[in-house]
C-alpha cells in the first residue's frame, strides 16, 4: 500500500517546483528545450540535494538504517518520476499549452496527495486540500509574475 508519509515531501517538492519552473519560463522566447533542461536539473541535481538532506535529517533524528534508506530513496524516486511527467508535458506541447496542462496536472496530483494526507491524519479533506491548492496557485502566480518581470526587464 502507498504510504503517504514516505513520499509526501518528495512528491510535493516535485509538483510545486515543476509547476513553478514551467510557469516562470513558459512565456516569451523560452523554448521547450530550455524548460525541459531545467526540469532535468531539478530531477537530478536538486533531487539529489533534497534526498541527501532528508537522509541527514533522519540520521540526526536517530532513525533506523532502514528508515533512513527508504526515506532517502523513496523521496528520490517519487521526485524523479513526477518531474519526468512534467517534462513529458513540456515535450508534447508548446510552452503556452504546456503551462496550462502542467498546472492542471500538478493541481490534480496535489489534490490527490492532500486528500490522502488528510484521510491519513483524520482531518477534513476539503479544507486541508483547499489550503494546499491555494498555496500552489499562489506559487504558480508568483512564478508567472516573476518570469514576466524578468523577461520584460531583461529584453
Amino acid at each position: 500500500m502507498f504510504r503517504v508519509n514516505k513520499f509526501s515531501m518528495g512528491m510535493t517538492a516535485a509538483i510545486m517546483t515543476s509547476m513553478a519552473l514551467i510557469a516562470g519560463l513558459a512565456q516569451g522566447e523560452n523554448s521547450s528545450v530550455g524548460i525541459i533542461a531545467g526540469l532535468f536539473i531539478i530531477a537530478v541535481a536538486d533531487n539529489i540535494s533534497d534526498s541527501f538532506s532528508i537522509h541527514m535529517y533522519f540520521e540526526s533524528e536517530g532513525a533506523s538504517r532502514e528508515a533512513v534508506r527508504t526515506s532517502t530513496f523513496g523521496n528520490f524516486a517519487a521526485r524523479f518520476v513526477l518531474v519526468l511527467t512534467f517534462a513529458l508535458i513540456v515535450y508534447l506541447f508548446p510552452p503556452s499549452l504546456a503551462f496550462i496542462f502542467a498546472s492542471l496536472w500538478g493541481l490534480i496530483l496535489l489534490t490527490a496527495l492532500s486528500y490522502r494526507i488528510a484521510a491519513h491524519r483524520k482531518k477534513n479533506p476539503l479544507s486541508h486540500t483547499a489550503w494546499h491548492v491555494f498555496v500552489a496557485v499562489a506559487i504558480i502566480a508568483c512564478s508567472k509574475i516573476l518570469g514576466g518581470f524578468i523577461l520584460r526587464f531583461a529584453s
